[in-house]
C-alpha cells in the first residue's frame, strides 16, 4: 500500500482554492488511489490489543481494553458491550482544540462505535466491557475511517471474537469527481461525500454514509468505489497481522 505520493498537510488558515488543476489532485494522485497507508498492530504494551494507522498526514492510534465485567448496575445480559471513545489531539490540527469532549469526537464515537459492533461477537463476553480508545494524532482528513481501520485491527490484536475484521474508507465528490480517501482540503470542498464499512470477506455491510444529493446512479457509482477501497484495505490489515504473527 505504500506509494511514492506527497500527502497534502491540512492547514486551516491557508486553503487552496482548488483542489484539483488539469484534472489532477494536488497532491499528484489519482481519483481511486489511496494516501501512503502504514498500518501497525501491538503498539501499546498495556492495552489488550492496539494498533497505529497512518493514511498519508492522517495519524491515529488505537488501543483496546477488556473484556471486563461491567461496572453498570444492570440486568444480566446475554452480550456484552463496546464503548468507543475518540479523542482529537489538542494538536491534531492547526487551531487548538478546547479541552473537553465536543461534538464532533462525540459524532466520531458514535459512528465506529456503530460500524464495529455489526462485527463484534458480542455474545462471547456476556455482562462485560471492550472498551476501545482512538486518539487522532494527526487530523488531516478521513479521520473516521482511518480510526475504523485501527480500531478493527487492535481489536483483532486483541483477539476479541469478531464476524469478520472491518475496513472503511471515505469518498468526496468535487466538482463531479470522486475523490477516494481524501484530504481535508479535498472534504473541504466536497459538495457530496460517502463513507462506507464493511466486513469484506463476510460481504456485509457495517455501516455506509452518505452526505448531499445522489442519484440512484452516483450513489451506486461511489459505493462500489468504496466497497473496492475497503478490500484494498481489508488486504493490507490481513497483511500487517500476518507479519506481526511471525
Amino acid at each position: 500500500m505504500n506509494r511514492e505520493v506527497p500527502s497534502v498537510p491540512f492547514n486551516e488558515g491557508d486553503r487552496p482554492k482548488e483542489v484539483l488543476k488539469g484534472g489532477t489532485r494536488l497532491d499528484g494522485r489519482g481519483f481511486e488511489v489511496f494516501r501512503n497507508v502504514f498500518m501497525k498492530p501491538g503498539t501499546l504494551s498495556q492495552a489488550a490489543g492496539s494498533a497505529y494507522a497512518e493514511f498519508g498526514n492522517t495519524k491515529v492510534i488505537a488501543g483496546v481494553y477488556g473484556p471486563r465485567e461491567s461496572e453498570r448496575k444492570e440486568a444480566f445480559s446475554t452480550e456484552g458491550r463496546l464503548q468507543c471513545d475518540v479523542k482529537l489531539a489538542s494538536y491534531s490540527r492547526r487551531e487548538r482544540k478546547a479541552f473537553g469532549q465536543n461534538d464532533e469526537e462525540r459524532e466520531l464515537s458514535a459512528q465506529m462505535q456503530t460500524a464495529l459492533e455489526a462485527a463484534v461477537r458480542l455474545h462471547t463476553f456476556p455482562k462485560a466491557n471492550v472498551d476501545i480508545y482512538c486518539l487522532v494524532l494527526e487530523s488531516a482528513g478521513s479521520d473516521l475511517a482511518v480510526c475504523i481501520c485501527a480500531a478493527s485491527l487492535a481489536l483483532a490484536d486483541a483477539g476479541i471474537e469478531m464476524e469478520d475484521m472491518v475496513s472503511a474508507c471515505s469518498v468526496s465528490r468535487v466538482d463531479g469527481h470522486l475523490l477516494l480517501d481524501p484530504t481535508m482540503d479535498e472534504a473541504y470542498r466536497e459538495d457530496g461525500s460517502a463513507l462506507l464499512a464493511m466486513m469484506p470477506s463476510a460481504n456485509a455491510v457495517a455501516q455506509v454514509v452518505l452526505t448531499g444529493q445522489w442519484s440512484n446512479a452516483q450513489a451506486s457509482e461511489v459505493l462500489q468505489l468504496c466497497m473496492g477501497g475497503c478490500a484494498q484495505i481489508d488486504a493490507y490489515m490481513r497483511q500487517c497481522l500476518k507479519e506481526a504473527a511471525a
